[in-house]
């Protein structure tokens, strides 16, 4: 254990020399646009809740009548006793929602991508992956038996050079909106190129769901794809929906497949049903009141344009993502430090997670700003 221990502490004492050490924030509040820690109020501008749905308390009132009527605790796997109807109603919901085949539920996104990965690509097939792709997604392509190459960010060039050259049974494997860069994959031109191909898509909507398209149902909106031309979609519930885990949406021949042979999925502790309802509750609220996507396309819009007129230099994002590259990490740190001290509390993200040098402040927006809120965060930049 002593060569254990020294060897721990000699990787974590060079990831604090070089100022990229990780720490947790203890939230005294519900996620919201304004946070309690230790006490002290903050402007929240690093959430994923877009909508502003995390701490609705029509929600928390169908969670609690859930709660009531089936527990805490699903018990068990969703293939044993832990699928509740519920779950059978949620994915029905996604389906609807997303003018789809059919939907299967997940307990995690970090799960969905693994098991999209591992049960469908095989040995001799190949997987060509953005090479800013979620963690979620390089783990999933590490763990399928499948070879696999990348193409360099959004370079559609490199990507039709890589379908060409290979005549393996092919997939194509893409966030819709990267989460460290807030921009949008052009998923028309890539199901093109598929198509022409012969590529089966991969798509990890899960910053896209809620927040692209006039009603938010995300990338096939946004777009216009059809199933046919985007076959596997994986999105989150824990991120525009408020509350938490994931699915898959395509035709029943794959979610019945993926409900075979998916390990994370057999083998996994059923999302719990109150869960599940909560998740329902606000997919329903957006489905039939897309006001909250309106609104949050409007603080979009606002933040870019009060930037543009302060010259504040911003990625080229047109979503809820909004990163500003500070730098060095002993430079974002102090950065972040002052706008702690003004209250405010943006995503610092440094190396490993981005690129060495491209330190940044991940400025992310929701529904549930107010313009002045905005006005305010971006007086810290003068």
């Amino acid at each position: 254990m002593s060569n254990l221990n020294s060897s721990l502490l000699n990787k974590l004492t060079e990831r604090e020399r070089k100022s990229q050490m990780r720490e947790r924030l203890s939230l005294q509040s519900g996620q919201a646009d304004q946070v309690t820690i230790k006490g002290r109020e903050y402007l929240n501008f690093s959430s994923n809740d877009y909508l502003g749905l995390a701490n609705n308390p029509e929600t928390i009132s169908a969670v609690k009548q859930q709660l009531d009527d089936s527990g805490f605790g699903s018990g068990a796997s969703h293939l044993v006793t832990g699928h509740n109807q519920i779950h059978e109603k949620l994915e029905l919901a996604v389906t609807e929602f997303l003018q789809r085949d059919s939907a299967i539920t997940f307990s995690t996104g970090y799960m969905a991508n693994l098991s999209i990965l591992q049960s469908l690509a095989q040995k001799g097939d190949l997987i060509i992956a953005d090479k800013l792709n979620h963690a979620s997604l390089i783990d999933g392509v590490k763990l399928s038996n499948a070879q696999s190459t990348r193409y360099s960010h959004c370079d559609l060039d490199l990507l039709e050079a890589r379908l060409k050259k290979q005549k393996a049974n092919k997939w194509v494997v893409t966030d819709s909106v990267f989460s460290m860069d807030g921009d949008i994959a052009p998923l028309d031109k890539i199901a093109g190129l598929c198509k022409k191909y012969k590529a089966n898509l991969i798509v990890d909507d899960a910053h896209g769901v809620g927040v692209l398209g006039k009603h938010g149902r995300g990338c096939i909106e946004h777009f216009g794809l059809t199933q046919a031309e985007l076959p596997i979609l994986m999105g989150t519930f824990g991120k525009a929906l408020g509350g938490f885990g994931a699915f898959v949406s395509g035709s029943h021949t794959l979610t019945r497949y993926l409900m075979q042979f998916a390990r994370p999925y057999v083998y996994t502790t059923a999302l719990p049903a109150a869960v599940a309802a909560g998740n329902y509750f606000n997919l329903s609220l957006i489905k039939n009141n897309p006001q909250r996507v309106t609104k949050l396309i409007e603080n979009i819009e606002y933040f870019k344009l009060k930037c543009g007129n302060k010259k504040i230099h911003l990625l080229p994002s047109q979503t809820a993502i909004q990163p500003i590259i500070i730098g060095g990490s002993k430079k974002l740190i102090e950065f972040d430090k002052r706008l702690k001290q003004k209250g405010v509390l943006v995503g610092a993200i440094r190396p490993p997670t981005v690129p060495i040098n491209s330190d940044r402040l991940r400025i992310t927006l929701s529904a549930s700003h107010r313009f002045e809120q905005i006005d305010f965060l971006l007086k810290q930049f003068v």
